[in-house]
Formats: C-alpha cells, sequence, structure tokens
C-alpha cells in the first residue's frame, strides 16, 4: 500500500552512509525533503545530487532536513558522496521497501528491457512525519528550485 498526502510516513529503519541505522521518525521537529533516485553515480542522479547539494544552505535554513534514497548499497553511497561532496545523507534501500511504502520501485523500461527500478520522485515531510507534497517522474532540471520554492511557501 502507497502511503498518500496527509498520512505519516512509515518509520522503517536504513542504513545511511554514516553507518548508522536511520529512520524518518529520527527527523521529527524538521522538514524532511526525501528524494529516490535510480543510482549513484549516473548522470541524472549526479545532476540531481548536484543541485541538492549547492541549495543545501537554502534547504537548511528552512529547517529542512534531506535525504537520497536509493537501493545502491552504503560503500557506493559513500564513493559517491565524496566524489561530489554531498552535505546531507544517502539511504541504502536495497530491498526497496521504503520506495516501495512510497510507491516509486516501478517496471521501467530502457533500450527495450524491462527491469524494476526506482522512479525518481521526491516527498516533503512535514516536522510531526507527515507527508505533505509529492512529484513523481520528476525531471532533474529546476526541480531542486520547485522543491525549494515550495518549502519557503509551508515554512512561512
Amino acid at each position: 500500500m502507497t502511503i498518500e498526502i496527509g498520512e505519516k510516513v512509515p518509520s522503517r529503519q536504513l542504513k545511511s552512509n554514516s553507518g548508522q541505522e536511520v529512520s524518518l521518525n529520527d527527523y521529527r521537529g524538521k522538514y524532511v525533503v526525501l528524494y529516490f533516485y535510480p543510482k549513484d553515480m549516473t548522470p541524472g542522479c549526479t545532476t540531481e545530487a548536484c543541485d541538492f547539494r549547492d541549495n543545501h544552505d537554502s534547504f537548511s535554513d528552512l529547517d529542512a532536513v534531506i535525504l537520497g534514497v536509493s537501493p545502491d548499497p552504503v560503500d557506493r553511497h559513500e564513493k559517491f558522496i565524496n566524489k561530489h561532496d554531498l552535505p546531507f545523507e544517502l539511504l541504502a534501500d536495497e530491498d526497496h521497501q521504503l520506495a516501495e511504502d512510497f510507491g516509486v520501485w516501478k517496471l521501467k523500461k530502457n533500450f527495450g528491457k524491462e527491469y524494476m527500478g526506482i522512479e525518481r520522485s521526491t516527498f516533503v515531510i512535514d516536522k510531526e512525519g507527515n507527508l505533505i507534497k509529492e512529484w513523481r517522474k520528476v525531471r532533474v532540471k529546476g526541480h531542486v528550485e520547485e522543491a525549494l520554492n515550495y518549502l519557503r511557501e509551508v515554512s512561512n
């Protein structure tokens, strides 16, 4: 069952690049910008991560935490963070349970092949742990600015 706007987000534990087990509930009292992306080190995912990096201070000023989620293992996340100097945590959803909770684990097609993978999506969770905004099938260009503008509106 996919989480809907207005519902509490699940408290599933995922391993972070910091080596810690992290739950979305750990961030109560802050906004959470939770973005799902297909794979570390790929062009679109790198652009998106770097856009979030470049706007990290603006999100922090709005009392928001950025969390990236992909099925990649923690060691790959660490390489991605180090290569691009990412100032936020990346969570390893290797069994794609959180992706399924949010309805972003989808059948995809690429060059005639079908496979299961992450549909690039972003979610905003309020300070009480409720889902308040979602962007599905995200196009990278301009997306981070759109998410930032949304947070500016709701945090005032």
